[in-house]
């Protein structure tokens, strides 16, 4: 097995979730990242040991030990791994730390919506946007 330093799950079916994503493959030049896209046909959420549901509310990321970190802490190792340790670090002073918690909190309850996932009132994993009826008659 290659080294890493962090494994991260992520819905390849989220657009913009798969536009960070590919933003962080072409910053990962030295392979510290694992990329499991959760929304692949075959995956399997129980190799991770967490349910499909949870890992599509929140992203999560497994450690080379195997813990498990999710939310914001799989951002900071994300960036650190590609070389933005420094700038990772301030995302853990006082303050800084919690507003991004409850930021990505609101982002992750809305990521479908967001990013035009919805259909008839539904928010799912692949659903698309709703589109407004044409009138009849």
């Amino acid at each position: 097995m290659d080294a890493f330093d962090i494994e991260v799950f992520y819905d390849g079916a989220c657009p913009m979730c798969a536009r960070e994503i590919a933003m962080l493959r072409r910053l990962d030049r030295q392979g510290r990242i694992r990329f499991v896209d959760i929304a692949a046909p075959g995956f399997d959420a129980a190799t991770v040991g967490v349910s499909q549901a949870a890992l599509m509310a929140r992203i999560h990321g497994r450690l080379p030990d195997g813990t498990l970190v999710d939310g914001v802490e799989v951002f900071r190792r994300l960036y650190a791994a590609v070389g933005f340790g420094p700038v990772a670090a301030l995302t853990r002073l006082p303050g800084v730390s919690q507003a991004l918690d409850v930021a990505y909190d609101w982002f992750a309850k809305r990521r479908m919506r967001l990013g035009g996932r919805c259909e008839a009132g539904t928010c799912a994993p692949g659903a698309s946007a709703a589109r407004p009826e044409a009138p009849r008659g």
